[in-house]
């Protein structure tokens, strides 16, 4: 049943995922400077990556309360405090809200905004849960790694790149120092993780 947009649901809807992805942001890049902190640039670089991308959600959502420009929308929502000085613990928290927003949140948004008649609004909805459900699988395994003191050490031979300098090996651990820009360690992550991994095979 449509309704007016004003007076929907949606709308509120759309304000407290914009305020969610704002956060996460945020979060995100605390967090990518607590890592740094830790010497592990490689895990900062994955938050500010995820961080990047929230904030383009919270755009895509913020686009569509196009026509209340200029007006104040009062919605509540609560929000999660991740602080810790654990780096696999806060990868850890990073991982359940991002399941939280694609098993939960942005399908009971996306269910309302469909009922309500916003079809695009909703598609926003669904296809944006599947992001996060990518996003916590991401940060799971970072933090699995971290946990079993894997994320340098392969049991078998792996690609490594180094994230400042882009020098690639094939090792079962990642060098302790980069032996072309001498950044350590943190800064090599599994080759088949690097962003543009097999591109040039194409």
């Amino acid at each position: 049943m449509a309704v007016d947009f004003k007076n929907s649901e949606t709308k509120d809807n759309l304000m407290r995922a914009f305020a969610g992805e704002s956060q996460a942001r945020n979060r995100y890049t605390f967090g990518a400077g607590q890592a740094k902190a830790q010497k592990q640039a490689a895990v900062a670089q994955v938050f500010l990556y995820t961080a990047d991308q929230e904030k383009e959600h919270a755009e895509i959502f913020y686009k569509h309360l196009k026509e209340l420009a200029r007006e104040t929308i009062h919605v509540d929502g609560g929000y999660p405090v991740d602080l810790t000085e654990d780096l696999g613990e806060l990868l850890r928290m990073a991982q359940h809200n991002e399941y939280e927003e694609h098993d939960v949140v942005y399908k009971a948004f996306g269910d309302k905004a469909k009922e309500e008649g916003f079809d695009d609004v909703a598609r926003s909805f669904y296809m944006i849960a599947e992001i996060e459900k990518y996003h916590g699988d991401r940060f799971g395994r970072f933090a699995q790694w971290l946990e079993e003191n894997q994320l340098h050490i392969s049991k078998v031979k792996t690609g490594w790149i180094c994230l400042n300098c882009g020098y690639i090996c094939e090792t079962e651990e990642a060098p302790a120092k980069c032996p072309v820009c001498s950044h350590d360690r943190g800064y090599f992550i599994r080759l088949e993780l690097s962003p543009f991994a097999g591109q040039c095979d194409k």
